[in-house]
């Protein structure tokens, strides 16, 4: 069952990459999979735990003092159900309701027509000029809010700046390599650099200095690319002159305030309570809903038909949501019945640079959700204490062990790959994942269009940090 699971796994993966070919929405085989590997794992439960091959329970059964040997089904099978589902499921619900709250607010804003007050200001039809523009928008946005949240916010701007759609799907796609990029180098800019950040391994200043330019090359090497190659002009959507007027321009200016507001009270929130964002997003959603009820109140039934949350709510694209869901939940499975400590292992064994490993993680991030990645390195590799480094005598290890550091080489390459890593396959990280589903991105026109240029920008500020490391050695 331990090798079926993966097999089920990669077929799935397939079928998303086919969507296209195979006329079949690629929330259905991630819904799939999601499931059908919880299945395989729980009727291989007693050949994977007795093998030693599940960390989690590994973990388990030393916490809680049971005997290995004498563990029966029926414990294992409780574990699954009980333990492991409800773990995962917390985690992945976070993320659903902070994607389903970004998004509502993002349409909200939207449907009011908050958007136009940006659009309205962008005149230029240059499609180079527009793409610097948005690119270097996106980035910076990232990094304050989250390159999630910033990509919903994006292409929905996007929507109201271009027509043509394969030329959409190429501003999208470039915004989700920028977004990756600008969330990177911020300790809130990524579910991976918040895991780093919480968990000790960075520290804010620290990251911001030492990641900030790896993060701007990989975002600007794509750029001058497409400078050099596309040209002309983009196509905006035609404005029809009897289109009705819902809002007013206070109205407009108001909802983008609160909108953008919102978005940004979400990072305050986490960092003043210490809860979990999606509350702080759920919040500035309840905030805007009522705003709204109150100042339709009084309006006639059409406008608060076409205005009111309520009506809105249908179209937020919940296909997205099932197929984070259904992807999260595979990769979940994945991560509980060990296949990826397997893996994380082996890169150690065979790679045994930090550099090395660090990009193979990224890589990697491209395929599997990097938060796994990121939670599996952390569990593989402790914190070092810098007091300790002076009692290792051989000067090697001594030196290996201090890029384990906090604010150590490891952990910053770490954020660095795991965070832009993703960016070369669309469904490799949130922000692909969130724009393929707003825009209806086809994988392998991605693949072909976009992957390599990822790549290279990846690439390229990989090794703009080794070569800020070796001059800047701390």
């Amino acid at each position: 069952m331990f090798i079926l699971m993966v097999v089920v796994f990669l077929l799935g993966y397939l079928a998303i990459a086919l969507e296209h070919p195979l006329h079949v929405d690629k929330a259905i085989p991630a819904l799939m999979i999601g499931t059908l590997l919880w299945v395989l794992y729980i009727f291989g439960a007693f050949d994977i735990f007795t093998a030693g091959l599940s960390e989690s329970w590994n973990t388990f059964v030393e916490k809680e003092h049971m005997d290995p040997g004498a563990s029966g089904i029926d414990e294992m099978r409780h574990f699954i159900v009980n333990h492991e589902i409800i773990h995962h499921l917390g985690d992945i619900s976070e993320i659903l309701f902070f994607l389903l709250g970004a998004m509502t607010i993002v349409e909200i804003t939207d449907q009011h027509d908050g958007f136009k007050v940006i659009t309205d200001r962008i005149r230029t039809t240059k499609k180079i000029k527009l793409l610097w523009i948005l690119s270097i928008l996106t980035f910076f946005m990232s990094a304050v809010l989250d390159n999630l949240t910033t990509t919903i916010v994006m292409v929905a701007l996007l929507r109201k700046l271009v027509s043509e759609k394969e030329t959409r799907w190429f501003f999208a796609s470039m915004i989700v390599l920028a977004a990756n990029a600008g969330g990177a180098w911020s300790p809130i800019g990524d579910v991976t650099t918040i895991m780093l950040w919480i968990g000790g391994q960075v520290t804010t200043l620290s990251i911001i200095a030492r990641v900030i330019l790896p993060s701007l090359v990989t975002m600007i090497i794509p750029l001058v690319f497409c400078t050099c190659v596309h040209k002309g002009n983009v196509t905006r959507p035609v404005v029809r002159e009897d289109e009705p007027v819902y809002t007013t321009a206070f109205e407009r200016k108001l909802m983008l305030i609160l909108g953008v507001s919102g978005l940004l009270f979400v990072p305050v929130f986490k960092t003043i309570t210490h809860l979990p964002p999606y509350q702080g997003m759920l919040l500035s959603l309840s905030v805007i809903w009522l705003v709204t009820e109150l100042m339709h109140y009084k309006k006639s039934v059409e406008i608060r038909n076409k205005l009111k949350v309520v009506n809105i709510l249908r179209r937020v694209e919940f296909p997205t949501i099932f197929f984070f869901l259904g992807i999260l939940s595979a990769v979940a499975a994945l991560q509980s019945a060990g296949q990826l400590t397997v893996l994380a292992s082996w890169l150690d064994e065979n790679l045994g640079n930090i550099y090395l490993i660090d990009l193979a993680i990224g890589m990697l991030s491209a395929v599997v959700d990097n938060v796994p990645l990121v939670a599996g390195a952390m569990g593989m590799y402790p914190i070092v204490d810098p007091a300790s480094l002076s009692a290792i005598a051989d000067p090697a290890m001594q030196e290996y062990m201090g890029y384990f550091v906090q604010d150590g080489l490891f952990w910053e390459f770490l954020a660095y790959c795991a965070g832009t890593g993703g960016s070369i396959l669309i469904i490799g990280s949130a922000a692909g994942v969130a724009a393929m589903g707003m825009e209806k991105i086809d994988f392998i026109w991605y693949m072909k269009k976009i992957s390599l240029l990822a790549l290279l920008g990846y690439l390229a500020g990989a090794g703009v940090y080794f070569l800020q490391a070796q001059f800047i050695h701390h």
